[in-house]
């Protein structure tokens, strides 16, 4: 049984790597991208040893802080929907025994 050996572009791997940062789950990212897990792990413990990944983290916090920000944002929406549809629930509630 011969093993088949997958190469991969610089370019797949640095764009593999900033959706792993950027995605909850390297895991996740690995399964969407087609290519085992441990391998997404060897690229990014390579670019950690390099001292690469300090520029990739620096750009993937200023979107992680903009992500943060929109998270609070849309629970704060969701909190005044959620709200107003208790009160049309009520609403509906009573015109229908006020007949």
């Amino acid at each position: 049984m011969t093993r088949t050996v997958r190469r991969y572009t610089k370019e797949f791997k640095q764009e593999a790597v900033n959706l792993a940062l950027k995605s909850p789950s390297i895991i996740y990212t690995a399964k969407e991208l087609g290519i085992p897990p441990a391998t997404l792990h060897t690229w990014l413990n390579a670019l950690k040893c390099q001292g690469n990944l300090a520029s990739v983290n620096a750009a993937s916090s200023k979107d992680m802080a903009t992500l943060l920000m929109e998270n609070r944002r849309l629970h704060k929406e969701l909190a005044i929907v959620k709200e107003e549809k208790a009160i049309l629930k009520k609403a509906t509630y009573f015109a229908q025994h006020q007949k």
